[in-house]
């Protein structure tokens, strides 16, 4: 049983990392061609999906814990994402222009995130502490992604 529970921790942690690196990659790449409307609302549109996790008992955490792990995605972890990422007009076309700190902000927040890992997985379930983190990150996606509109629309403006 508790070789088991390490290994689904090591895994979990490795699908973590892959999944950022993905990410990294793909917002990098995603740099050197048009953004959209479209492609700045798809991702959380896509990442909601999540929610069907609380359909199961097993990822049942109190409201409070998972209304901080939002709130703290919202007011902190999304304000760098924020402060990188700013969107500028090419001739007709808008794109996504990221700091060369984007990717160093997208490594210090896995780093913290796999610190609070091993202190939140202490008092609940794995289950639930994936619940707390997925809170916690679509918690930070929202606010960036709004500012992404933001900005989006007011370069659109600009342009009629």
């Amino acid at each position: 049983m508790l070789l088991s529970t390490h290994l689904i921790q090591a895994g979990s942690v490795i699908v973590s990392a892959l999944a950022g690196l993905t990410l990294i990659i793909l917002r990098i790449r995603a740099g050197k061609k048009p953004t959209s409307l479209r492609k700045i609302v798809i991702p959380p549109l896509g990442m909601a999906t999540g929610f069907i996790m609380f359909a199961f008992s097993v990822t049942h955490i109190p409201w409070f814990w998972g209304f901080s792990a939002f709130l703290t995605g919202m007011l902190i972890f999304a304000f760098p994402l924020i402060v990188t990422t700013r969107l500028e007009r090419v001739e007709s076309e808008i794109y996504v222009r990221r700091s060369k700190a984007f990717v160093f902000i997208m490594l210090t927040l896995f780093i913290i995130r796999l610190l609070l890992h091993g202190v939140v997985e202490k008092y609940m379930s794995i289950p639930q502490t994936g619940a707390i983190f997925y809170l916690l990150a679509f918690g930070m996606i929202i606010p960036w992604r709004l500012a992404m509109i933001s900005d989006y629309m007011r370069l659109k403006k600009l342009e009629s």
